[in-house]
C-alpha cells in the first residue's frame, strides 16, 4: 500500500468503499461502533471484492491511540453525532481530545476531510479547528466548503440532509508540520 486512509464513524461504509474501489493502492481503515453499519459496509466489500479495507468494529479512539505517530495520509470524519445535548458535547470527536488524537496520527501534510450538516456542530467544529494551529484550513472561496470536491463521493446522510434542506458544509484541513 502506497498509504493508509482512516474514516472513522463510517456509517454503513458507503464513502469508505467508494474510496477504497477508486484508490486501490491506498489502504482504507475504517472504525464504526454500531453493528449493523459495520456489517453493511462487510457485506459491500465483500460484494465489491474491494481488498483494501480493514475494519474495526469499535469506537475510534483505542484505534487511533494504538496507531503510529503520522501514519496517517488522509482522515475522514463525515456526518458525525453532533451530540445535541450541551451535556454530551465532551464526546463530540471536533474537541481538544479528538483533534489532538487526529493531530497525532496525521502525517505532516496529511488531509482531514470533515461534513456535518447540523448548524451547531458547523460552528463548533470551525471554532475548534480554526484555534487548533496543527491544522489549516482550505477554504480560498465560499464553494470550498459549500460544495464536495469530485473525489467526495455522497452518501445517505447527505442526501437525507438534503432532502430535509439542511446544507452540508465540507471541510479540508491540513495538517502542518510538526514543531513549524
Amino acid at each position: 500500500m502506497q498509504a493508509y486512509w482512516l474514516e472513522v464513524g463510517f456509517g454503513a461504509g458507503e464513502h469508505l468503499a467508494a474510496q477504497a474501489a477508486a484508490n486501490p493502492d491506498i489502504g482504507l481503515i475504517g472504525a464504526e461502533p454500531f453493528i449493523a453499519g459495520v456489517a453493511a459496509c462487510l457485506s459491500e466489500v465483500d460484494r465489491a471484492g474491494l481488498a483494501n479495507v480493514r475494519i474495526h468494529a469499535d469506537d475510534a479512539r483505542p484505534l487511533m491511540a494504538a496507531m503510529p505517530e503520522g501514519s496517517i495520509a488522509r482522515a475522514f470524519v463525515l456526518q458525525p453525532d453532533p451530540w445535541r445535548k450541551r451535556r454530551h458535547r465532551e464526546r463530540r470527536l471536533i474537541g481538544p481530545e479528538g483533534l489532538d488524537a487526529l493531530a497525532r496520527v496525521l502525517a505532516d501534510g496529511a488531509e482531514l476531510r470533515i461534513s456535518t450538516d447540523h448548524a451547531g456542530y458547523q460552528v463548533w467544529m470551525l471554532r475548534w479547528l480554526q484555534a487548533d494551529r496543527r491544522f489549516e484550513w482550505q477554504a480560498r472561496r465560499a464553494d470550498d466548503w459549500r460544495l464536495p470536491t469530485e473525489d467526495w463521493p455522497e452518501t445517505r446522510y447527505v442526501a437525507k440532509a438534503a432532502r430535509e434542506g439542511r446544507p452540508v458544509i465540507y471541510l479540508r484541513f491540513v495538517r502542518r508540520a510538526r514543531g513549524a
